[in-house]
């Protein structure tokens, strides 16, 4: 695989794009437009697609679950859950690290059901509903 993405690189770099274009020979921008599709299209691959190893995102339709691999030398009363809406992090884990898990859609962190079985962190968040209203805004002329 890399060696066909490096093929890709060369061959964008000797195109002559039209103005306003050069941002696609920016491999890093390339691979965040695609990290992002892969997210949308595949929520339940979203924790290994935003880098987590040891973490494994699901959708339902009102919720998103995230599992989260404990060490086996985790110690129980270090263990610390940080929620935001768009991302979740446990820190005191061994050898003082932490794991950060990006979220596919937005979530209301205050709403939310944690708990170990067997090593493994279950977190069960509720999603942001959309707001679909639409508001007046005053003009200025």
């Amino acid at each position: 695989m890399a060696s066909k993405w490096n093929e890709i690189e060369k061959w964008m770099e000797g195109q002559q794009l039209p103005k306003g274009f050069e941002i696609l020979k920016e491999p890093d921008w390339v691979e965040q437009y695609v990290r992002k599709l892969m997210t949308k299209a595949l929520p339940e691959a979203a924790g290994a697609i935003t880098g987590s190893k040891s973490a494994a995102v699901s959708e339902t339709e009102n919720f998103v679950v995230v599992k989260i691999n404990l060490p086996k030398d985790t110690v129980r009363e270090q263990v610390r859950l940080f929620i935001r809406e768009d991302r979740v992090r446990v820190e005191g884990l061994p050898k003082g690290s932490k794991e950060t898990v990006k979220l596919p859609v937005l979530v209301k962190p205050r709403i939310c059901k944690a708990q170990v079985k067997d090593d493994v962190l279950h977190v069960k968040l509720r999603k942001r509903p959309i707001n679909r209203s639409y508001h007046e805004s005053y003009i200025v002329w």
